[in-house]
């Protein structure tokens, strides 16, 4: 099963919008990929959709629980610096780099100009659902 790190705006877009973030977590939730998440990335999932999109506290909870049951919550061993213009960027390179995941998905893009981290392919979600076969 290939394993990603997933980056806090596709989670957003998952909830928010659904379309292919969604059917990245729903590839998860059939236990046909498996996504790692640390508390980092959780926190800032919610805080974008309570300030940007007015989630209510409710809406919230479920997100968080949501976040928490379909993902495996890893704790980042390391503290990197590798992206500069956002050094929140580099909290998702260090849950990926604990976690061992095979890539990283993401539409930020700082992280998608580095191409990859160490041997860590950084992709769009339509290029992980095009090869997660």
């Amino acid at each position: 099963m290939r394993t990603a790190t997933v980056d806090s705006n596709v989670w957003v877009s998952a909830f928010h919008f659904r379309g292919k973030p969604r059917q990245l977590i729903e590839l998860a939730e059939a236990a046909e990929a498996q996504i790692h998440i640390s508390e980092h990335i959780i926190a800032e999932v919610l805080r974008v959709l309570r300030l940007k999109f007015h989630w209510s506290d409710e809406i919230l909870a479920e997100a968080n629980r949501q976040m928490r049951e379909i993902a495996q919550l890893v704790t980042p061993d390391s503290t990197l610096e590798v992206i500069r213009d956002d050094p929140a960027d580099n909290r998702i390179l260090e849950c990926a780099h604990s976690a061992g995941s095979d890539c990283i998905v993401t539409g930020d893009n700082d992280l998608l100009r580095l191409g990859s981290f160490g041997n860590v392919p950084i992709v769009t979600v339509a290029e992980f659902l095009a090869t997660r076969g």
